[in-house]
């Protein structure tokens, strides 16, 4: 799973790709004082609803994106200057309403909605002065591509009534306004010196050209009409036959065709032999709020570097214990060759590698309650991966519960290509996907109710990746990690994300060549040169959005350490731990505050108020 940090603010500016695939819920308790503040949070509750409707409207992408299908048939030019204005019209108007109240008198649930929205909104507003409408299409987010995935009926955009039908098509229309304003947007990044670095347009062009058919029956487009619900009446078929044949041929096709020449013919020669951020106009002020965006922290580009530096020391430390416990005898880089390639990592059938992840959910959901309590009701289900699907899926993946319970959260275990699966990804693997990373994450906050819809349809990378990689941290203490290779296989993949710090932050902020960060990741991590190179593609795409992993997981282990420290006898891990994932994904900096405030709580309770609480019985069980 990649929890998506889907800004309900930001987000109104942005292409709304990022919240494919995320509906995270958030909520949890809190009490209301005296009546002033009580009248407060219900006037700010009300505030929350308005705005969240009346960026349904601004956005209607995004309301379709959470199920609302009211706006199914919209698509304003979200790339246009006047659509940008709107946008900062709407946020700066509702941060103003929000801030005249102001947090006084809050606590709780009110109190983090209140930081969280005041966050959020001021993220959006300070964003504004980097043009990154000038950078409107590279191969990991373009109008292009999302319009495909909505189109073909494989994404949020519905296909079971003639009204949906309709819907699309109206919608689709909208298309290629928004084509030739990416096209225009990037010809003003042209003349002011904002453009991609050409190692990204290199990819995007054979992109485009996979979607661009002379025949509307050879398209993605297409699909929606060849799997029709025989429900439809004859007439119907035949209409929207037509009418998709039509919106094909004579407006979507043509505009990417526009897209792709341009790209190709022109903007290519534009595009920049640099790859950092920092090459750009303000390019440096650019990055470090994209840091400080991902992180949701304000440690600047300089210090997270540092960071990942000594992270990647620290945990090729660790790895050089585990080698001399092993009686491993080779250098650090021969270990990596040695565990990518030695016959013992490998499963000898599909079966046994499912047989062992459901091995380790047993184990690992048997002793969960000794760190947590509360649990998720929502139970785990293991399963393969299905086989049409499985090559673009990697080792494991997670999909969370319904919100009402009835379907059980699947931690998807990848049994296809079995030469390339390794034993020892399986136990961390595990630990980060399942239990108890995303489904006690996801699952416990889908059992909370009451928070404003920003909240409740919102995420935060750091947040959610954060706790991920911090369970697995927790290996030892649910007893696994026992074999000195299981635990080689967590700090691998610690590293990995270690190295993320330095990487990133050393294109966009250093001055690396790509060469150099490609090199640093071969020479201290156990990736193969394509996983590596593929990785920092992905850096030099969406800066500063891998910076949140390491950092999250970092900030959480800092609290709990500033809790163990302030609470002494008092500090119980399971109420920790509840106090992280009570109020769903939070900016870190709203999570740093509210421990803070939940350790004082403590140090100031009476001895009988703070005992740890009873065990629960459930165990999220993995079947």
């Amino acid at each position: 799973m990649h929890p998506c940090r889907s800004l309900p603010i930001a987000l109104l500016v942005a292409v709304a790709t990022v919240l494919a695939g995320c509906a995270t819920t958030s909520t949890g308790g809190g009490t209301r004082g005296n009546i002033a503040s009580r009248d407060k949070a219900a006037t700010l509750d009300r505030l929350y609803e308005q705005f969240w409707q009346e960026g349904l409207e601004l956005n209607p992408l995004q309301a379709t994106f959470q199920g609302d299908a009211r706006y199914n048939d919209e698509l304003p030019n979200l790339l246009s200057a006047d659509y940008r204005k709107r946008t900062h019209d709407f946020n700066a108007r509702w941060l103003k309403k929000v801030q005249a109240l102001g947090p006084a008198g809050l606590d709780g649930q009110d109190l983090i909605s209140y930081e969280i929205f005041v966050h959020d909104a001021g993220y959006a507003l300070q964003g504004e002065q980097f043009p990154g409408w000038m950078l409107p299409v590279n191969q990991f987010y373009n109008f292009a591509n999302l319009a495909a995935t909505l189109g073909s009926g494989n994404g949020a955009q519905p296909f079971r009534t003639v009204r949906d039908y309709d819907n699309w098509r109206k919608r689709a229309a909208q298309l290629p306004a928004i084509f030739d304003q990416a096209i225009a947007n990037m010809r003003e990044g042209v003349a002011k010196g904002v453009v991609q670095p050409r190692a990204l347009m290199d990819r995007v062009v054979p992109q485009l050209d996979a979607l661009i058919r002379d025949k509307p029956e050879d398209t993605l487009f297409w699909t929606p009409v060849k799997t029709m619900p025989p429900s439809f009446s004859d007439a119907d078929k035949a209409r929207i036959t037509a009418d998709y044949r039509e919106l094909i041929a004579q407006q979507l096709t043509p505009a990417y065709r526009r897209l792709r020449d341009y790209i190709a013919n022109d903007y290519m020669a534009h595009t920049r032999a640099s790859v950092g951020v920092a090459a750009l106009p303000n390019g440096a002020a650019w990055y470090a709020w994209n840091a400080r965006q991902g992180t949701t922290t304000d440690l600047t580009p300089a210090q997270i570097h540092q960071t990942g530096l000594d992270e990647v020391a620290r945990v090729q430390g660790e790895l050089r214990k585990v080698m001399q416990q092993a009686g491993y005898k080779g250098s650090l880089q021969e270990f990596f060759r040695f565990m990518r390639s030695d016959r013992r990592f490998a499963y000898k059938n599909d079966g046994a590698i499912l047989s062992r992840y459901r091995d380790i959910g047993a184990r690992v959901s048997a002793a969960l309650p000794k760190l947590f309590s509360p649990l998720p009701r929502a139970s785990l289900e293991i399963q393969p991966v299905e086989p049409y699907r499985a090559a673009t899926v990697p080792a494991g993946e997670y999909q969370g519960p319904s919100a009402d319970g009835k379907r059980p959260g699947v931690f998807y275990v990848n049994t296809s290509d079995v030469p390339r699966r390794r034993t020892w990804e399986a136990e961390d693997l595990f630990l980060h996907e399942a239990i108890p990373g995303h489904h006690v994450q996801v699952a416990l906050q889908q059992e909370l109710i009451g928070l404003p819809k920003f909240r409740r349809n919102g995420g935060e990378t750091a947040f959610a990746e954060g706790w991920g990689l911090y369970a697995e941290s927790l290996g030892k203490e649910l007893g696994m990690y026992q074999d000195p290779y299981d635990y080689a296989g967590y700090l691998l993949n610690s590293l990995w994300r270690a190295t993320r710090l330095v990487v990133d932050t050393g294109l966009h902020a250093q001055g690396w060549s790509r060469e150099r960060a490609l090199q640093y990741m071969l020479d201290n991590t156990a990736g193969t040169p394509a996983e590596a190179n593929a990785e920092i593609e992905r850096y030099l795409a969406i800066p500063g959005q891998a910076l949140a992993y390491k950092i999250g997981e970092l900030k959480i282990e800092a609290l709990r350490t500033r809790a163990e420290q302030a609470l002494g006898p008092k500090f119980d891990l399971r109420q920790f731990h509840a106090q992280v994932l009570k109020d769903g994904s939070v900016p870190l900096d709203v999570l740093d505050a509210k421990i803070d405030r939940w350790i004082k709580a403590q140090q100031a309770a009476t001895p009988a108020a703070t005992a740890p609480p009873a065990s629960k019985t459930a165990t999220a069980p993995a079947q």
